[in-house]
């Protein structure tokens, strides 16, 4: 793959606090906001015109949802919602193992196939880790290896999960957690998250 300003890993929870009607509104508006023009415009705003993106699916196990595809433009920001829509929910609903999901999403930051200026690992979900390795040292291992690790929590069972996420999940330069009322309000959060990944240093 030709260079990148960004490689950014989507993780995705899939867990069973999720329930189906969740997941759709998740997943669309995750699509929607690639195929918003502002973002495609991000995607292709740095000095190397474009960034990578891969989308992870995390629960009791993971599976990588989207590989890594070279978005520089608005059809290949649509080619990535296109194939982010039609992803199948794999792994099936499980525990919220928040640890072992951003350990496979700085493995697949290092398979990234091409050098990037910025590593970034985008966790959302909607519960507290339960299962597996605690977060807290994953990210510590991420950071370490230059990967900036930002979150995005939705608040509809768990109100105290920005506090979670702030404490045990993000971390490395700029990184920020974001709050999500609920997923009603995701595809609106995902777009602003974006955007301000996407654009790095360029935005206050």
């Amino acid at each position: 793959m030709q260079p990148v300003d960004l490689a950014l890993c989507l993780a995705v929870d899939v867990s069973a606090s999720v329930d189906y009607d969740e997941f759709g509104l998740m997943i669309g508006g995750l699509a929607g906001a690639f195929r918003e023009a502002d973002i495609a415009a991000a995607c292709a705003a740095g000095p190397q015109g474009a960034v990578g993106v891969a989308v992870l699916f995390w629960s009791g196990a993971q599976e990588v949802a989207v590989p890594w595809m070279r978005i520089g433009g608005a059809a290949e920001a649509e080619a990535l919602a296109e194939a982010i829509g039609n992803a199948p929910r794999l792994p099936s609903p499980g525990a919220t193992a928040l640890g072992p999901g951003m350990a496979a999403g700085l493995a697949l930051l290092g398979r990234f196939a091409g050098e990037a200026t910025r590593l970034v690992l985008d966790v959302s979900g909607d519960g507290a880790h339960n299962q597996g390795r605690a977060p807290g040292p994953v990210r510590d291992i991420g950071v370490a290896a230059g990967v900036t690790i930002n979150a995005l929590a939705v608040l509809n069972e768990e109100p105290d999960l920005l506090a979670h996420y702030e404490a045990e999940v993000i971390g490395g330069p700029g990184a920020f957690a974001m709050p999500c009322a609920d997923y009603a309000d995701f595809a609106e959060a995902i777009r602003r998250k974006l955007r301000r990944e996407i654009l790095g240093g360029m935005i206050a």
